[in-house]
């Protein structure tokens, strides 16, 4: 539950940090699926565990990439080169950006790390 939740929250950042345009503009949606997908937990080790899916190298950022690709084919009726296409345009940038948590949470350790970070957030700076 707590993934959905979180993958569900990421989408509500998304639309009031960037104005996302949801209908019209696959790549805003290709992005936040991928920030999504990325940042909820969904391509965690146990849970690629239990769904038979693991490797060693870059498993994360193609669990990721697939992820990403069925939440598109699952809200809009496009064919899947499209939705491939729209998320490999947007992925390394859209990896990438780890806001609002600074960090990929892998599990509730990095979550509280994280949480940690968000809260030191301008410590640096009120000193100066």
């Amino acid at each position: 539950m707590n993934r959905v939740v979180t993958h569900e929250l990421i989408h509500a950042f998304d639309h009031c940090r960037a104005h996302v345009n949801w209908f019209t503009n696959v790549r805003h949606l290709a992005c936040s699926e991928v920030r999504a997908a990325n940042l909820s937990g969904e391509c965690s080790l146990v849970n690629e565990i239990f769904r038979l899916h693991f490797g060693l190298k870059r498993h994360h950022q193609t669990c990721v990439r697939d992820r990403a690709i069925l939440s598109i084919l699952a809200v809009r009726n496009i064919s899947k080169e499209v939705a491939e296409k729209a998320v490999d345009e947007v992925f390394e940038s859209c990896f990438n950006d780890h806001e609002p948590f600074g960090r990929i949470p892998h599990n509730q350790t990095y979550a509280r790390y994280a949480h940690r970070d968000f809260q030191n957030r301008d410590r640096y700076y009120s000193n100066i």
